[in-house]
Protein backbone atom coordinates (compact mmCIF):
# COMPACT_ATOMS: atom_id res chain seq x y z
CA UNK A 1 0.00 0.00 0.00
CA UNK A 2 2.47 2.63 0.99
CA UNK A 3 4.65 1.76 -2.14
CA UNK A 4 1.67 2.58 -4.43
CA UNK A 5 0.96 6.04 -2.04
CA UNK A 6 4.37 6.88 -2.70
CA UNK A 7 3.90 6.20 -6.91
CA UNK A 8 0.68 7.94 -7.00
CA UNK A 9 2.74 11.12 -5.43
CA UNK A 10 5.56 10.95 -7.65
CA UNK A 11 3.45 10.70 -10.37
CA UNK A 12 1.50 13.94 -9.10
CA UNK A 13 4.89 15.60 -8.66
CA UNK A 14 5.87 14.83 -12.20
CA UNK A 15 2.36 15.63 -13.13
CA UNK A 16 3.04 19.31 -11.97
CA UNK A 17 6.71 19.37 -13.27
CA UNK A 18 5.68 18.49 -16.72
CA UNK A 19 2.44 20.77 -16.86
CA UNK A 20 3.95 23.85 -15.17
CA UNK A 21 7.49 23.93 -15.84
CA UNK A 22 7.54 26.69 -18.63
CA UNK A 23 4.92 28.92 -16.61
CA UNK A 24 7.37 27.88 -13.46
CA UNK A 25 10.50 29.72 -15.35
CA UNK A 26 8.78 32.30 -17.33
CA UNK A 27 7.63 33.72 -13.36
CA UNK A 28 11.14 32.55 -12.02
CA UNK A 29 12.97 34.70 -14.51
CA UNK A 30 10.21 37.63 -14.05
CA UNK A 31 10.22 37.85 -10.47
CA UNK A 32 13.76 38.16 -10.53
CA UNK A 33 13.07 40.80 -12.69
CA UNK A 34 10.64 42.49 -11.07
CA UNK A 35 12.32 42.44 -7.29
CA UNK A 36 15.21 44.71 -8.95
CA UNK A 37 13.43 46.88 -11.17
CA UNK A 38 10.39 47.61 -9.39
CA UNK A 39 12.17 48.36 -6.04
CA UNK A 40 10.77 52.04 -6.33
CA UNK A 41 7.55 51.56 -7.05
CA UNK A 42 5.31 51.55 -3.73
CA UNK A 43 2.49 49.02 -3.31
CA UNK A 44 1.60 46.84 -0.07
CA UNK A 45 3.39 44.32 1.37
CA UNK A 46 3.72 40.99 -0.07
CA UNK A 47 4.49 37.05 0.63
CA UNK A 48 6.52 34.69 -1.70
CA UNK A 49 4.06 32.56 -3.55
CA UNK A 50 0.83 34.56 -2.36
CA UNK A 51 1.71 37.84 -2.76
CA UNK A 52 -0.83 40.14 -1.02
CA UNK A 53 -3.67 37.59 -1.94
CA UNK A 54 -3.87 36.53 1.58
CA UNK A 55 -4.93 40.32 2.01
CA UNK A 56 -7.72 39.92 -0.41
CA UNK A 57 -11.64 40.79 1.02
CA UNK A 58 -13.41 37.68 -0.41
CA UNK A 59 -16.60 39.91 -0.47
CA UNK A 60 -16.62 42.26 -4.03
CA UNK A 61 -18.29 45.23 -1.88
CA UNK A 62 -15.23 44.72 0.80
CA UNK A 63 -12.89 44.08 -1.68
CA UNK A 64 -13.58 46.93 -3.77
CA UNK A 65 -13.02 49.46 -0.66
CA UNK A 66 -9.64 47.76 -0.37
CA UNK A 67 -8.94 48.66 -3.50
CA UNK A 68 -9.78 52.29 -3.48
CA UNK A 69 -7.92 52.76 -0.26
CA UNK A 70 -4.58 51.32 -2.31
CA UNK A 71 -5.48 53.78 -5.38
CA UNK A 72 -5.65 56.84 -3.21
CA UNK A 73 -2.00 55.82 -1.09
CA UNK A 74 -0.48 55.13 -3.99
CA UNK A 75 -1.93 55.85 -7.23
CA UNK A 76 -2.99 59.65 -6.41
CA UNK A 77 0.30 60.75 -4.72
CA UNK A 78 0.23 64.54 -5.84
CA UNK A 79 4.54 64.14 -4.95
CA UNK A 80 5.35 61.85 -7.70
CA UNK A 81 1.85 62.12 -10.67
CA UNK A 82 3.82 58.86 -12.23
CA UNK A 83 0.89 56.90 -10.40
CA UNK A 84 2.35 53.26 -10.03
CA UNK A 85 1.35 51.04 -7.93
CA UNK A 86 2.84 47.31 -7.87
CA UNK A 87 1.08 43.95 -6.38
CA UNK A 88 1.86 40.47 -6.42
CA UNK A 89 -1.24 38.45 -6.71
CA UNK A 90 0.23 35.12 -5.79
CA UNK A 91 3.04 34.86 -7.69
CA UNK A 92 2.27 37.13 -10.78
CA UNK A 93 3.67 40.71 -10.40
CA UNK A 94 1.69 43.27 -11.55
CA UNK A 95 1.85 47.49 -11.87
CA UNK A 96 -0.94 49.47 -12.06
CA UNK A 97 -1.28 52.70 -13.36
CA UNK A 98 -3.31 55.50 -13.32
CA UNK A 99 -2.12 58.93 -14.33
CA UNK A 100 -1.63 60.18 -18.15
CA UNK A 101 1.93 60.20 -17.27
CA UNK A 102 2.15 56.26 -16.84
CA UNK A 103 -0.82 55.45 -19.02
CA UNK A 104 0.58 56.88 -22.37
CA UNK A 105 3.20 54.96 -22.48
CA UNK A 106 1.62 51.56 -22.32
CA UNK A 107 -1.63 52.25 -24.48
CA UNK A 108 -0.11 54.64 -27.27
CA UNK A 109 2.64 51.78 -27.96
CA UNK A 110 1.87 49.56 -31.16
CA UNK A 111 4.26 46.90 -29.60
CA UNK A 112 3.24 46.23 -25.99
CA UNK A 113 -0.89 45.23 -27.16
CA UNK A 114 -0.65 41.63 -25.89
CA UNK A 115 -3.21 40.69 -23.17
CA UNK A 116 -2.17 38.75 -20.38
CA UNK A 117 -2.40 35.31 -19.11
CA UNK A 118 -5.44 36.33 -16.59
CA UNK A 119 -7.14 36.76 -20.23
CA UNK A 120 -6.85 32.82 -20.65
CA UNK A 121 -9.91 32.36 -19.26
CA UNK A 122 -11.96 34.48 -21.05
CA UNK A 123 -10.36 33.37 -24.01
CA UNK A 124 -11.75 29.40 -23.18
CA UNK A 125 -14.85 31.18 -23.18
CA UNK A 126 -14.77 33.50 -26.14
CA UNK A 127 -12.06 32.55 -28.29
CA UNK A 128 -9.52 34.86 -29.29
CA UNK A 129 -11.60 37.25 -31.25
CA UNK A 130 -10.75 41.16 -30.98
CA UNK A 131 -10.74 41.16 -27.49
CA UNK A 132 -8.37 38.16 -26.66
CA UNK A 133 -6.06 37.98 -29.67
CA UNK A 134 -2.84 39.47 -29.85
CA UNK A 135 0.42 40.18 -32.83
CA UNK A 136 -0.92 39.13 -36.14
CA UNK A 137 -4.01 38.09 -35.67
CA UNK A 138 -5.22 40.88 -33.92
CA UNK A 139 -3.94 43.36 -36.40
CA UNK A 140 -5.84 41.56 -39.08
CA UNK A 141 -9.01 40.73 -37.32
CA UNK A 142 -8.90 45.20 -36.08
CA UNK A 143 -8.79 46.16 -40.10
CA UNK A 144 -11.02 43.55 -41.13
CA UNK A 145 -13.84 44.41 -38.51
CA UNK A 146 -13.57 48.16 -38.09
CA UNK A 147 -15.84 49.34 -41.50
CA UNK A 148 -18.70 47.03 -39.58
CA UNK A 149 -18.53 50.00 -37.05
CA UNK A 150 -18.90 52.50 -39.89
CA UNK A 151 -21.03 55.50 -38.96
CA UNK A 152 -23.84 53.86 -42.49
CA UNK A 153 -23.80 50.66 -40.50
CA UNK A 154 -24.76 52.29 -37.13
CA UNK A 155 -27.62 53.76 -38.90
CA UNK A 156 -29.27 50.68 -39.80
CA UNK A 157 -28.83 49.50 -35.98
CA UNK A 158 -30.37 53.32 -34.74
CA UNK A 159 -34.04 51.33 -35.03
CA UNK A 160 -33.43 48.92 -32.56
CA UNK A 161 -32.27 51.20 -30.11
CA UNK A 162 -35.61 53.47 -30.59
CA UNK A 163 -37.81 50.66 -30.38
CA UNK A 164 -36.07 48.61 -27.40
CA UNK A 165 -36.03 51.87 -25.51
CA UNK A 166 -39.68 52.91 -25.92
CA UNK A 167 -40.25 49.14 -24.40
CA UNK A 168 -38.19 50.04 -21.76
CA UNK A 169 -39.97 53.23 -20.49
CA UNK A 170 -42.98 51.57 -21.63
CA UNK A 171 -42.25 48.70 -18.93
CA UNK A 172 -41.01 50.96 -16.22
CA UNK A 173 -44.31 52.99 -16.15
CA UNK A 174 -45.91 50.39 -13.78
CA UNK A 175 -43.32 51.00 -11.10
CA UNK A 176 -44.30 53.05 -8.04
CA UNK A 177 -41.81 54.43 -5.50
CA UNK A 178 -38.25 53.08 -5.25
CA UNK A 179 -37.35 50.12 -7.29
CA UNK A 180 -34.05 48.91 -8.97
CA UNK A 181 -33.98 50.00 -12.91
CA UNK A 182 -30.77 47.65 -13.33
CA UNK A 183 -32.68 44.76 -14.30
CA UNK A 184 -35.16 46.36 -16.77
CA UNK A 185 -31.69 48.13 -18.17
CA UNK A 186 -29.58 44.83 -18.97
CA UNK A 187 -33.01 43.23 -20.71
CA UNK A 188 -33.36 46.10 -23.20
CA UNK A 189 -29.32 45.97 -23.49
CA UNK A 190 -29.54 42.24 -23.87
CA UNK A 191 -32.54 42.91 -26.35
CA UNK A 192 -30.09 45.63 -28.44
CA UNK A 193 -27.18 43.66 -28.81
CA UNK A 194 -28.96 40.18 -29.44
CA UNK A 195 -30.37 41.72 -32.25
CA UNK A 196 -27.95 43.92 -33.37
CA UNK A 197 -25.04 41.54 -33.26
CA UNK A 198 -26.89 38.04 -33.90
CA UNK A 199 -30.01 39.09 -35.66
CA UNK A 200 -31.94 37.18 -33.23
CA UNK A 201 -35.22 38.45 -31.08
CA UNK A 202 -34.77 36.96 -27.93
CA UNK A 203 -37.52 39.65 -26.24
CA UNK A 204 -36.25 39.21 -22.75
CA UNK A 205 -37.66 42.73 -21.47
CA UNK A 206 -41.39 40.84 -21.74
CA UNK A 207 -40.04 37.80 -19.73
CA UNK A 208 -38.82 35.94 -22.98
CA UNK A 209 -36.58 33.08 -21.19
CA UNK A 210 -33.18 32.29 -22.68
CA UNK A 211 -30.54 30.18 -20.90
CA UNK A 212 -27.92 32.51 -22.74
CA UNK A 213 -28.67 35.71 -21.13
CA UNK A 214 -28.27 33.79 -17.37
CA UNK A 215 -25.27 31.97 -18.70
CA UNK A 216 -23.25 34.94 -20.00
CA UNK A 217 -23.91 36.95 -16.49
CA UNK A 218 -22.78 33.87 -14.13
CA UNK A 219 -19.40 33.60 -16.51
CA UNK A 220 -19.00 37.17 -16.19
CA UNK A 221 -19.05 36.12 -11.82
CA UNK A 222 -16.88 33.43 -11.72
CA UNK A 223 -14.36 35.07 -14.42
CA UNK A 224 -14.09 37.72 -11.99
CA UNK A 225 -13.34 35.26 -9.04
CA UNK A 226 -10.97 33.48 -11.08
CA UNK A 227 -8.82 36.56 -11.87
CA UNK A 228 -8.82 37.79 -8.07
CA UNK A 229 -8.12 34.51 -6.30
CA UNK A 230 -4.71 32.95 -7.54
CA UNK A 231 -5.83 29.80 -5.47
CA UNK A 232 -8.26 29.38 -8.32
CA UNK A 233 -5.24 29.05 -11.83
CA UNK A 234 -4.61 25.39 -10.17
CA UNK A 235 -6.98 22.92 -11.47
CA UNK A 236 -7.39 20.41 -8.69
CA UNK A 237 -8.98 23.62 -7.02
CA UNK A 238 -10.53 24.82 -9.73
CA UNK A 239 -12.35 21.69 -9.99
CA UNK A 240 -12.86 21.01 -6.52
CA UNK A 241 -14.43 24.49 -5.73
CA UNK A 242 -16.93 24.12 -8.53
CA UNK A 243 -16.45 26.76 -10.43
CA UNK A 244 -14.66 24.68 -13.01
CA UNK A 245 -17.32 22.29 -13.68
CA UNK A 246 -19.98 24.94 -13.51
CA UNK A 247 -17.76 26.98 -16.11
CA UNK A 248 -17.72 24.53 -18.33
CA UNK A 249 -21.30 23.91 -18.79
CA UNK A 250 -21.91 27.58 -19.24
CA UNK A 251 -19.35 28.13 -21.58
CA UNK A 252 -20.15 24.82 -23.68
CA UNK A 253 -24.17 26.16 -23.24
CA UNK A 254 -23.34 30.19 -24.69
CA UNK A 255 -21.17 27.84 -27.58
CA UNK A 256 -24.18 26.02 -28.65
CA UNK A 257 -25.95 29.02 -28.66
CA UNK A 258 -23.70 30.77 -30.75
CA UNK A 259 -23.07 28.70 -33.26
CA UNK A 260 -26.55 27.61 -33.82
CA UNK A 261 -27.80 30.92 -34.51
CA UNK A 262 -24.99 30.92 -36.67
CA UNK A 263 -25.91 28.11 -38.97
CA UNK A 264 -29.56 29.19 -38.95
CA UNK A 265 -28.45 33.06 -40.27
CA UNK A 266 -26.33 31.69 -42.57
CA UNK A 267 -29.02 29.30 -44.17
CA UNK A 268 -31.70 32.03 -44.00
CA UNK A 269 -29.07 34.50 -45.62
CA UNK A 270 -28.28 32.31 -48.91
CA UNK A 271 -32.11 31.34 -48.94
CA UNK A 272 -32.59 35.30 -49.69
CA UNK A 273 -29.42 35.60 -51.84
CA UNK A 274 -28.04 37.98 -49.30
CA UNK A 275 -24.61 36.73 -48.51
CA UNK A 276 -22.86 36.86 -51.72
CA UNK A 277 -23.07 40.85 -52.02
CA UNK A 278 -20.33 43.29 -50.66
CA UNK A 279 -22.40 46.82 -50.93
CA UNK A 280 -26.28 47.46 -49.34
CA UNK A 281 -29.05 45.39 -50.17
CA UNK A 282 -32.21 47.05 -51.01
CA UNK A 283 -33.86 44.00 -49.89
CA UNK A 284 -32.64 44.36 -46.74
CA UNK A 285 -32.99 47.69 -44.19
CA UNK A 286 -30.19 46.55 -42.42
CA UNK A 287 -27.94 43.64 -41.47
CA UNK A 288 -26.81 42.47 -38.24
CA UNK A 289 -23.40 42.13 -37.24
CA UNK A 290 -23.45 38.52 -37.68
CA UNK A 291 -24.83 38.88 -41.65
CA UNK A 292 -22.04 41.04 -41.52
CA UNK A 293 -19.24 38.45 -40.67
CA UNK A 294 -20.87 35.75 -43.18
CA UNK A 295 -20.35 37.92 -46.21
CA UNK A 296 -16.67 38.56 -44.94
CA UNK A 297 -16.79 34.13 -44.67
CA UNK A 298 -18.19 33.77 -48.49
CA UNK A 299 -14.76 35.51 -49.23
CA UNK A 300 -13.01 33.29 -47.40
CA UNK A 301 -11.67 35.80 -45.31
CA UNK A 302 -13.29 34.06 -41.52
CA UNK A 303 -14.23 30.63 -40.83
CA UNK A 304 -17.30 29.50 -38.65
CA UNK A 305 -15.31 29.40 -35.40
CA UNK A 306 -13.76 32.81 -36.47
CA UNK A 307 -17.42 34.14 -37.09
CA UNK A 308 -18.42 32.51 -33.36
CA UNK A 309 -15.07 34.34 -31.45
CA UNK A 310 -16.11 37.73 -32.96
CA UNK A 311 -19.77 37.47 -32.29
CA UNK A 312 -19.44 36.04 -28.75
CA UNK A 313 -16.67 39.17 -28.23
CA UNK A 314 -18.81 41.44 -29.19
CA UNK A 315 -22.08 40.12 -26.96
CA UNK A 316 -19.88 39.95 -24.01
CA UNK A 317 -18.35 43.65 -24.42
CA UNK A 318 -21.22 45.09 -25.87
CA UNK A 319 -24.26 43.98 -23.27
CA UNK A 320 -22.71 44.60 -19.57
CA UNK A 321 -20.91 48.04 -20.65
CA UNK A 322 -23.62 49.54 -22.26
CA UNK A 323 -26.18 48.46 -19.33
CA UNK A 324 -23.88 49.78 -16.76
CA UNK A 325 -23.16 53.26 -18.84
CA UNK A 326 -26.95 53.46 -19.04
CA UNK A 327 -27.66 52.90 -15.39
CA UNK A 328 -24.66 55.17 -13.78
CA UNK A 329 -25.66 57.91 -15.80
CA UNK A 330 -29.51 57.86 -14.58
CA UNK A 331 -28.05 57.36 -10.96
CA UNK A 332 -25.44 60.36 -11.44
CA UNK A 333 -28.58 62.64 -13.02
CA UNK A 334 -30.81 61.49 -10.13
CA UNK A 335 -28.66 62.75 -7.58
CA UNK A 336 -27.85 65.93 -9.67
CA UNK A 337 -31.10 67.97 -9.87
CA UNK A 338 -29.35 70.59 -11.87
CA UNK A 339 -28.16 68.71 -13.97
CA UNK A 340 -31.07 66.70 -14.72
CA UNK A 341 -32.97 70.06 -15.21
CA UNK A 342 -30.80 71.00 -17.94
CA UNK A 343 -31.21 67.60 -19.45
CA UNK A 344 -35.09 68.36 -19.51
CA UNK A 345 -34.68 71.71 -20.98
CA UNK A 346 -32.93 70.37 -24.18
CA UNK A 347 -35.33 67.44 -24.56
CA UNK A 348 -37.94 70.31 -24.56
CA UNK A 349 -36.39 72.44 -26.81
CA UNK A 350 -36.17 69.48 -29.10
CA UNK A 351 -39.19 67.54 -28.88
CA UNK A 352 -41.65 70.11 -26.80
CA UNK A 353 -44.33 67.78 -25.56
CA UNK A 354 -44.63 65.50 -28.50
CA UNK A 355 -43.96 61.88 -27.65
CA UNK A 356 -42.81 60.72 -31.11
CA UNK A 357 -40.04 58.53 -31.79
CA UNK A 358 -36.83 60.48 -32.26
CA UNK A 359 -34.82 61.27 -35.58
CA UNK A 360 -31.31 60.46 -35.91
CA UNK A 361 -30.91 64.61 -36.26
CA UNK A 362 -33.13 64.87 -32.91
CA UNK A 363 -29.78 62.98 -31.13
CA UNK A 364 -27.40 64.82 -32.87
CA UNK A 365 -28.62 67.91 -31.09
CA UNK A 366 -28.78 66.28 -27.89
CA UNK A 367 -25.05 67.77 -26.53
CA UNK A 368 -25.64 68.16 -22.95
CA UNK A 369 -27.03 64.64 -22.47
CA UNK A 370 -24.05 63.25 -24.30
CA UNK A 371 -21.69 65.64 -21.59
CA UNK A 372 -23.57 63.72 -18.81
CA UNK A 373 -22.95 60.41 -20.24
CA UNK A 374 -19.12 61.05 -20.54
CA UNK A 375 -19.26 62.66 -17.35
CA UNK A 376 -20.83 59.30 -15.66
CA UNK A 377 -18.09 57.43 -17.61
CA UNK A 378 -15.41 59.77 -16.20
CA UNK A 379 -16.53 59.07 -12.49
CA UNK A 380 -17.88 55.37 -13.16
CA UNK A 381 -15.96 53.92 -16.35
CA UNK A 382 -18.12 51.01 -17.36
CA UNK A 383 -14.66 48.77 -18.18
CA UNK A 384 -12.32 49.84 -14.84
CA UNK A 385 -9.39 47.58 -15.50
CA UNK A 386 -7.77 47.52 -18.80
CA UNK A 387 -4.69 45.36 -19.05
CA UNK A 388 -1.25 44.39 -21.17
CA UNK A 389 1.41 41.61 -21.11
CA UNK A 390 4.54 43.91 -22.57
CA UNK A 391 6.37 42.63 -25.27
CA UNK A 392 9.18 44.89 -24.87
CA UNK A 393 10.66 46.91 -21.66
CA UNK A 394 8.83 50.48 -21.24
CA UNK A 395 10.60 53.24 -19.71
CA UNK A 396 8.37 55.21 -16.93
CA UNK A 397 10.11 58.34 -15.28
CA UNK A 398 13.13 56.20 -13.17
CA UNK A 399 11.79 52.83 -13.67
CA UNK A 400 11.95 50.72 -16.28
CA UNK A 401 9.25 48.07 -16.20
CA UNK A 402 10.11 44.96 -17.92
CA UNK A 403 9.12 42.94 -20.72
CA UNK A 404 6.79 39.71 -19.41
CA UNK A 405 5.26 42.24 -16.47
CA UNK A 406 1.48 42.35 -16.65
CA UNK A 407 0.90 46.93 -16.54
CA UNK A 408 -3.10 47.49 -15.17
CA UNK A 409 -4.41 50.76 -16.51
CA UNK A 410 -6.96 52.40 -13.84
CA UNK A 411 -8.81 55.14 -15.93
CA UNK A 412 -10.80 55.79 -12.88
CA UNK A 413 -8.41 56.90 -11.11
CA UNK A 414 -6.26 59.63 -14.18
CA UNK A 415 -10.37 60.71 -14.55
CA UNK A 416 -9.98 62.47 -11.07
CA UNK A 417 -6.57 64.04 -11.25
CA UNK A 418 -6.84 67.07 -9.78
CA UNK A 419 -4.46 68.98 -12.49
CA UNK A 420 -7.30 67.85 -15.26
CA UNK A 421 -10.01 68.10 -13.94
CA UNK A 422 -12.29 71.10 -12.12
CA UNK A 423 -14.11 68.88 -9.44
CA UNK A 424 -12.47 65.72 -9.69
CA UNK A 425 -14.58 64.11 -7.03
CA UNK A 426 -18.10 65.64 -8.47
CA UNK A 427 -20.50 65.35 -11.01
CA UNK A 428 -20.12 67.67 -12.96
CA UNK A 429 -21.12 67.73 -16.82
CA UNK A 430 -19.66 70.87 -17.17
CA UNK A 431 -16.16 68.96 -17.24
CA UNK A 432 -17.15 68.45 -20.82
CA UNK A 433 -16.88 71.72 -22.60
CA UNK A 434 -15.46 72.07 -25.47
CA UNK A 435 -12.90 74.86 -24.50
CA UNK A 436 -12.24 72.55 -21.79
CA UNK A 437 -11.82 69.00 -23.42
CA UNK A 438 -9.28 71.27 -25.72
CA UNK A 439 -7.16 71.89 -22.54
CA UNK A 440 -7.19 68.97 -21.23
CA UNK A 441 -4.30 65.93 -21.74
CA UNK A 442 -6.45 63.11 -23.92
CA UNK A 443 -5.22 60.33 -22.04
CA UNK A 444 -6.95 61.92 -18.44
CA UNK A 445 -10.18 60.39 -20.11
CA UNK A 446 -10.15 57.08 -21.29
CA UNK A 447 -12.99 55.32 -20.99
CA UNK A 448 -12.94 53.53 -24.20
CA UNK A 449 -8.93 52.52 -24.01
CA UNK A 450 -6.80 54.91 -25.90
CA UNK A 451 -3.97 54.36 -28.44
CA UNK A 452 -4.17 51.26 -31.17
CA UNK A 453 -6.33 48.80 -29.39
CA UNK A 454 -8.82 51.32 -28.08
CA UNK A 455 -12.61 50.54 -27.83
CA UNK A 456 -14.11 49.31 -31.61
CA UNK A 457 -17.51 50.24 -30.58
CA UNK A 458 -17.18 53.25 -28.60
CA UNK A 459 -19.84 54.84 -31.38
CA UNK A 460 -22.30 52.55 -30.97
CA UNK A 461 -22.26 52.62 -27.37
CA UNK A 462 -22.57 56.36 -27.18
CA UNK A 463 -25.41 56.47 -29.76
CA UNK A 464 -27.37 53.15 -28.44
CA UNK A 465 -27.21 55.16 -24.83
CA UNK A 466 -28.39 58.51 -25.78
CA UNK A 467 -31.39 56.90 -27.36
CA UNK A 468 -32.24 55.16 -24.48
CA UNK A 469 -31.89 57.81 -22.38
CA UNK A 470 -33.74 60.06 -24.19
CA UNK A 471 -36.47 58.11 -23.72
CA UNK A 472 -36.03 58.13 -20.04
CA UNK A 473 -35.61 61.38 -19.61
CA UNK A 474 -38.40 62.38 -22.12
CA UNK A 475 -40.86 60.59 -20.27
CA UNK A 476 -39.64 61.01 -16.63
CA UNK A 477 -37.86 62.87 -13.67
CA UNK A 478 -35.41 60.60 -11.69
CA UNK A 479 -34.38 60.61 -7.91
CA UNK A 480 -31.70 58.59 -6.91
CA UNK A 481 -32.64 56.86 -3.44
CA UNK A 482 -28.70 55.78 -2.87
CA UNK A 483 -26.52 58.74 -3.46
CA UNK A 484 -22.86 58.41 -3.47
CA UNK A 485 -21.41 57.03 -2.12
CA UNK A 486 -23.70 55.14 -0.43
CA UNK A 487 -23.82 52.78 -3.34
CA UNK A 488 -20.01 51.54 -4.60
CA UNK A 489 -19.19 50.77 -7.65
CA UNK A 490 -17.78 47.39 -7.92
CA UNK A 491 -15.48 46.29 -10.46
CA UNK A 492 -16.66 42.82 -11.26
CA UNK A 493 -14.96 42.81 -14.71
CA UNK A 494 -17.76 45.52 -16.03
CA UNK A 495 -18.05 48.38 -13.24
CA UNK A 496 -21.35 47.76 -11.38
CA UNK A 497 -23.39 48.83 -8.74
CA UNK A 498 -23.09 47.40 -5.08
CA UNK A 499 -26.88 47.64 -4.31
CA UNK A 500 -28.47 48.08 -7.85
CA UNK A 501 -29.88 51.30 -9.50
CA UNK A 502 -32.71 52.44 -7.01
CA UNK A 503 -34.64 55.06 -8.17
CA UNK A 504 -38.30 56.72 -7.98
CA UNK A 505 -39.47 57.94 -11.21
CA UNK A 506 -42.15 60.83 -11.78
CA UNK A 507 -44.08 61.06 -14.67
CA UNK A 508 -43.54 64.75 -16.32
Amino acid sequence: MAVIVLAVAIAFILYLVISFHRQFIFLWKLNRRCNVALTKIPGPPCLPIIGAAHKFKMNSVEFTYQMEEWGRQYLLNEHTYNGLIKLWVGPVPLVFVGMQESIRPILESNTNISKPNQYDIVSDWIGTGLLTSTNDKWFHRRKMLTPTFHFNILQGYYNVFVQQGEILVDLIAKEEGFFDLFPYIKRCALDIICETAMGTSINSQYGGSNDYVAAVQQLSSIIWNYQRFPWLWWKPIWYLSGYGFEFDRLVKLTNDFTRRVIADRKRALEKEGLIEGNGGDPKRERLAFLDLLLRMQYTNQLSDEDIREEVDTFMFEGHDTTSSGIGFTVWWLGQSPESQRKVHEELDRVFGTSDRLPTQEDIKQLVYLEKCIKESLRLTPSVPLIARKLSQDVQIGETTLPEGLTVVVVPMTTARDPRYWERPEEYYPEHFDADKIAGRDPYSYIPFSAGPRNCIGQKFAILEEKVVLSWIFRRYHVETEEPYPGNRSVPEIILKPSNGFRVRLTKR
